[in-house]
């Protein structure tokens, strides 16, 4: 656990507690959080309050678990301890007890299904699927949705959400509170959408999952190529999500989607953290039990109705998993899955991964026909693929004081130190090829 905390807190835990008992505190910590902290909100209403007693049970915990051992099940112990402090302190603050009626009448009214009977289990799916929904909320600021989702599902601390954004832990503690205070003053529901609302809210659940995922496989900056913690954290949240609502197929297609992705990490980066591309790296590295987890997924999310974004993502990462290698890897099926895709969501960023995949079906000048209409898009301004992707196919064309140029605008514009380092040798590598062919002009 990074910076000595408990995940979920940002309660220091001190070294005079014994290792074993701090592990077992903050591995269940990390595992119950989204359910403990869904369960309190639900049966207090007020999220600061969920968050205090939460850490206050943990804190319990290191107290009694080392004289007495760690429960049978410590994640009711710690619901049971963390629900018995909140209503101690409900006790001594009459007026704040009565704000909180309040609110319980008001989520009532918005969530009449009467509260699920407590039976011992730390909180029922539905506790968590309300926590999902408050989180993505349209009314959050998209920053804020992620944020919240990392502290309150994902169960990081304020420090290490502010890592994943780059910004100071005093930023970031005060986005998370202009969140949680948005939430209180708008009086946004904590509770699971109706059937009506549903198709327009889920989208944002998974978006928010799939900006954690991103920012791990990718990370924006700094010396590392992968946040592999994160990857996982959106994992988990995914497959939370697929239990609670194994109907949705575009849920499938999104866990689909991250499962065929990071099955190829481990062949992702060199012995020195360097970044190794798709077609050099080592395929039996690549986990095959999760590549055949993912690929059962993307039969899910296909079937039963039209496509949805995730799921024809995740055909499309399939694809590149069942190839055996780089040469047999099916590019007319992938652009045509593109294709689709873009008529589905279309953006700057499936087009210019449809003209790759165009690239490598009809040859490079196709592809860059396809790069350079997209020259004047402002989102592709700073995206240092789109320069990469044309300085690779200027090369294969033989424009090589182009391919240099766009490929010294990428390592301008790459975020890690991996990805400059990697463009850095292509870039070399053009220069010492000598002058342009001139059939390529």
């Amino acid at each position: 656990m990074k910076d000595g905390g408990v995940t979920g807190t940002d309660m220091p835990i001190g070294s005079s507690h014994p290792s074993p008992v701090r592990s077992s505190v903050e591995s269940v910590f990390r595992e119950e959080h989204g359910r403990l902290l869904a369960s309190l909100v639900h049966r207090f209403g007020d999220l600061d309050l969920a968050e205090e007693v939460a850490s206050e049970a943990v804190e319990a915990a290191l107290v009694h678990w080392p004289a007495v051992g760690v429960p049978a099940r410590p994640g009711a112990w710690l619901m049971t301890t963390a629900r018995r402090k909140a209503i101690d302190r409900l006790r001594r603050d009459r007026t704040y007890a009565a704000r909180l009626a309040v609110l319980r009448v008001e989520a009532n009214r918005a969530d009449p299904a009467p509260p699920a009977d407590d039976d011992g289990d730390g909180g029922l799916p539905d506790d968590r699927l309300r926590m999902f929904f408050t989180c993505a909320h349209p009314a959050l600021a998209a920053e804020a949705r992620t944020a919240l989702t990392l502290r309150c599902l994902a169960g990081l601390t304020t420090p290490e959400v502010a890592r994943a954004f780059l910004v100071p832990t005093t930023t970031m503690a005060q986005r998370i509170a202009r969140a949680k205070r948005k939430i209180r003053e708008a009086r946004i529901p904590f509770r699971v959408p109706g059937t009506d609302e549903l198709p327009e809210r889920l989208p944002g659940v998974l978006q928010v999952i799939y900006s954690i995922f991103t920012e791990g496989y990718a990370a924006s900056s700094g010396a590392r190529l992968q946040r592999l913690d994160l990857a996982r954290e959106a994992i988990r949240l995914a497959r939370i999500l697929r239990r609670l609502m194994p109907a949705e197929r575009e849920v499938a297609g999104l866990l689909g989607l991250m499962l065929l992705i990071h099955a190829r990490r481990e062949a992702r980066t060199g012995p020195n953290g360097e970044l190794v591309l798709l077609d050099d790296q080592d395929r039996a590295r690549w986990d095959h039990t999760m590549i055949e987890e993912g690929s059962g997924l993307v039969v899910s999310s296909l079937t039963g109705g039209p496509p949805g974004p995730y799921g024809v993502q995740a055909a499309i990462a399939a694809l590149h998993d069942e190839a055996a290698d780089p040469a047999t890897t099916d590019w007319p099926q992938i652009a045509a899955l593109y294709d689709v895709l873009l008529r589905l969501v279309p953006s700057p960023v499936v087009a210019l991964n449809r003209a790759v995949a165009v690239a490598m079906r009809d040859g490079p000048r196709a592809g860059l026909v396809l790069l350079d209409e997209l020259a004047d898009e402002p989102s592709l301004r700073r995206h240092h693929p789109y320069p990469a992707a044309r300085a690779d196919l200027l090369h294969r064309l033989g424009r090589l004081s182009e391919a240099a140029a766009a490929y010294r605008e990428a390592c301008d514009l790459a975020g890690t130190e991996p990805e400059r380092e990697h463009l850095g040798r292509r870039l070399d590598a053009v220069l010492s090829s000598g002058p342009d062919d001139e059939g390529g002009a």
